[in-house]
């Protein structure tokens, strides 16, 4: 049994359950109870406030966590990244007052700024040779500089509306964040637990490789099915195979969804027709 943490609630919840579920393991949800085990896989989920799961996985209370890099980063506790998951992306962003005609980095010398990272924040500061006054704040960062309480903020940005509420404007990008699969140091210690991670990595791997591709039938003159295939820029090589009326083939592939609209119009040009398009769920390589 290996067990994972993962935040309560909150997007970066959401994202993380959706995962699990994708990689075909069952997870019951309750408000009240904090250790969850699976149904169908040798794994129990810890709930936890975010800024608790470094330490938790650090300390190996949890043998796994799903934690976003900014909150890994602040806290500053020692475990490895094992692997970066691609969702819950956000930046953290220095943000000031849109009234104001700002020049660069020089502008934060002597400014107070609110923020909820503070050690990001100071780490940025030294290593720009900046003297920035830090105002820890939790909770709504964003409204600092409206009540006089600072001058700026450091906050995490997505959308950018929040700032926009608050007439407020985003001037530097510190770091870009992401969830991250972190685990305890001696994770790897333990052949037991290393075998449920390796497998709980291929179902990942699986349904993060399936992400945004599409599987492409189509059918087409089987003169031109050379001249489609070299603009199919497929996994491999596309399937052929002959259709029951003479002179034409069904050709199947695997696209991104991005690089199909890219080439659709070729691909009519050439005589394709009946061209379906499917999601994907899983791939293994």
């Amino acid at each position: 049994m290996i067990r994972i943490a993962v935040q309560s609630k909150g997007r970066l919840n959401e994202d993380t359950m959706n995962l699990l579920a994708e990689a075909g393991i069952k997870v019951g949800s309750s408000k009240r109870t904090l250790l969850v085990e699976s149904s169908n896989f040798p794994i129990e989920v810890l709930y936890l406030r975010d800024d608790d799961i470094p330490q938790t996985v650090a300390d190996g209370v949890a043998d796994l966590g799903i934690v976003g890099e900014n909150e890994f980063v602040e806290r500053g506790f020692e475990a490895n990244i094992i692997k970066r998951l691609g969702f819950s992306k956000c930046r953290l962003s220095l943000a000031i007052p849109k009234s104001i005609d700002y020049k660069g980095l020089e502008w934060f010398n002597g400014k107070k700024i609110a923020t909820s990272y503070p050690e990001i924040l100071r780490n940025f500061s030294k290593e720009k040779g900046l003297n920035i006054d830090i105002h820890v704040i939790q909770g709504s960062v964003e409204i600092a500089p409206g009540i006089a309480l600072a001058d700026g903020i450091f906050d995490i940005v997505s959308s950018g509306s929040t700032l926009v509420s608050n007439n407020l404007k985003e001037v530097e990008v510190v770091m870009k964040s992401e969830a991250l699969l972190i685990g305890n140091k001696n994770l790897e210690n333990d052949p037991d637990k290393k075998a449920i991670l390796d497998e709980l990595l291929f179902r990942i791997d699986a349904v993060r490789t399936a992400e945004d591709k599409k599987y492409v039938l189509m059918n087409a003159p089987s003169d031109k099915v050379a001249e489609i295939t070299k603009v199919l820029p497929g996994i491999k090589s596309p399937t052929v195979m002959p259709l029951a009326t003479e002179g034409w083939s069904s050709i199947h592939t695997v696209l991104d969804e991005k690089r199909f609209w890219e080439i659709i119009g070729q691909l009519k040009q050439l005589g394709a027709e009946g061209i379906l398009v499917l999601p994907i769920e899983k791939m293994i390589l």
